[in-house]
């Protein structure tokens, strides 16, 4: 489970007790450089990765000389104003010199909540990993209320890494996994290795100890778990404080995985056929052959739109003849996507004002009901 080379997209989740120094407030540079190293590695290996990174508040408050202890929202979203700037350089400044160009992406709850910035995020993740960069994803807690916050930042690992289809999520923790009790206050405390399925007895074992610097205990990152392996994505805990230490990881540090039983994109496939459709498109018979074939439904092959529906939504897809060929998720407003009904995808920017997506449904984001996904 250790061994990361197999692994296609890659998620790690970093706390702020692994990058700043509890007692001084500065960036543990030494640290970074080895974590720099193994993202390095991986990259040269073709896995995708993505950070999800504490830290900004932490290092603010060290520059900005605020007390210990919890902080008012207000200087909060100070101390990570100034923190995010220097959280962002520091992940550039450790992987520049490796060859790997970083992207910082601020994040709320709301983005992953609401329906249209969830689908911004995805294509902006989506293009960013496709382009060989790093993103850098951290809660944006300069404008994050409590209504609006993910709370922790595995909770937020947990939704990027469904976002962008990881098949595996890292946390690297002060913890180098679960445990049947509190290994700090029960001797007979037992290291679980390998998590198949989420019992009661194993969410009965998820304590709450929380670090001086993160807001995430064991119970978050269960929660976490739950999320990643219902989108196919295997998640695993480890001790992150040592140096190198994705490395460590798939040298044998010792971890707890919680095991995926489906891929991101089977996942992903029965989320859309579980969905209720919002309309219904029906396409030529050029369009239909094209699905089978494996390709995005483009604005060319539809002959005629029914619905009131959004950017986002699921359509039906039918044939002339009437019968369903599947469903698949919307890049189109319904008003939209009837103005450029029928008509080439280079012609889009002209009838919309805007330089819009070239397929009115994208092959990953579509379910065929025979002969398997489009």
């Amino acid at each position: 489970m250790g061994a990361l080379s197999d692994t296609r997209r890659l998620v790690v989740k970093i706390g702020s007790a692994l990058l700043v120094d509890r007692e001084t407030g500065a960036l543990r540079s030494d640290w970074l450089a080895s974590l720099a190293a193994d993202v390095a590695d991986l990259r040269r290996r073709g896995v995708d990765v993505v950070l999800v990174s504490s830290g900004s508040i932490a290092l603010g408050r060290g520059v900005l000389g605020l007390a210990a202890g919890e902080l008012p929202l207000e200087q909060s979203q100070a101390a990570a104003a100034v923190g995010q700037i220097r959280l962002a350089r520091a992940y550039q400044e450790a992987l520049e010199p490796l060859g790997i160009v970083t992207a910082q992406v601020l994040v709320t709850l709301d983005d992953s909540a609401d329906r249209r910035r969830y689908l911004n995020s995805r294509a902006t993740l989506a293009t960013l990993l496709s382009l060989g960069t790093v993103p850098i994803v951290n809660e944006n807690d300069t404008i994050a209320t409590d209504e609006i916050r993910y709370g922790d930042n595995d909770r937020l690992a947990a939704q990027v890494a469904v976002t962008v289809g990881a098949d595996r999520l890292v946390l690297l923790s002060d913890v180098d996994g679960l445990y049947t009790a509190n290994p700090n206050t029960d001797p007979e405390a037992r290291h679980v290795p390998v998590v198949p399925q989420l019992t009661p007895e194993v969410l009965a074992m998820a304590g709450d100890p929380v670090s001086g610097l993160s807001k995430g205990g064991m119970k978050t990152k269960v929660l976490a778990a739950r999320v990643a392996m219902e989108a196919g994505c295997t998640l695993g805990i480890t001790l992150g404080s040592t140096l190198n230490p994705l490395s460590a990881l798939e040298n044998g540090a010792r971890a707890t995985w919680f095991t995926a039983q489906i891929s991101p994109q089977v996942a992903r496939k029965r989320w859309i056929s579980a969905m209720k459709p919002r309309g219904v498109l029906t396409v030529d018979a050029g369009a239909e052959d094209a699905l089978r074939g494996g390709k995005s439904l483009l604005p060319a092959g539809v002959r005629a739109i029914d619905g009131d529906f959004d950017r986002g939504d699921p359509l039906q897809i039918v044939a002339q003849s009437g019968a369903h060929l599947g469903i698949g998720l919307s890049n189109y407003p319904g008003q939209d996507a009837r103005l450029i009904q029928g008509r080439h995808s280079r012609d889009i920017a002209q009838i919309l004002g805007y330089k819009g997506r070239p397929a009115l449904i994208h092959r990953d984001d579509m379910v065929l009901t025979d002969r398997g996904s489009a």
